[in-house]
């Protein structure tokens, strides 16, 4: 092995250590143990016979099982549309991994954004078979849909993303 393929592996391994990727790894678990305390905490309220949880006049914690994607589209069983989409999410968080690795400051915290929220919902789909959403924003009786925490990291992760692609990659070209 000559020192030049040596000194080329030696830069790889330190894009991959470099301290913006342990500090977006470090968000990433951030995000998703977030979620995890969230979801055990309403998941525990559940188990004691607690059904709702009023909040406020807007806001109540209400725990459903949702085996859809997000925001409770497309509900499946546990049958094999429910095992496609989990693939399929699977082969997402991959991507977006990919993505992280490849992009630098404020699309990579977004895509990590994305990726923590999402790696918590995928954890669900694999344990539970179904996601625990638990958040309800209505006014009077309009409901939103159910969500939780994951779901607003990755939505939030989209929005800085497509913030990302309309107003600061315009601006670094002019």
């Amino acid at each position: 092995m000559d020192n030049l393929s040596l000194s080329e592996k030696n830069k790889g391994v330190k894009k991959i250590i470099s301290f913006s990727n342990i500090t977006i790894f470090i968000l990433i678990l951030l995000i998703f143990f977030l979620d995890r305390f969230t979801k055990n905490k309403i998941i525990d309220l559940q188990l004691q016979n607690t059904n709702t949880i009023f909040i406020n006049e807007y806001v109540n914690f209400d725990l459903i099982w949702n085996t859809g994607i997000g925001f409770g589209l497309f509900n499946l069983d546990a049958g094999i549309g429910y095992h496609l989409i989990t693939i399929l999410i699977f082969f997402i968080i991959i991507m977006i991994f990919f993505f992280i690795m490849r992009t630098k400051n404020f699309e990579k915290i977004s895509y990590a954004i994305v990726l923590g929220g999402a790696i918590g919902n995928f954890y669900d789909r694999i344990i539970y078979y179904a996601v625990p959403d638990f958040i309800d924003l209505h006014i009077n009786n309009y409901h939103w849909f159910t969500f939780n925490i994951a779901d607003i990291f990755v939505s939030l992760g989209i929005i800085l993303l497509i913030i990302n692609e309309l107003i600061l990659k315009k601006n670094e070209k002019n």
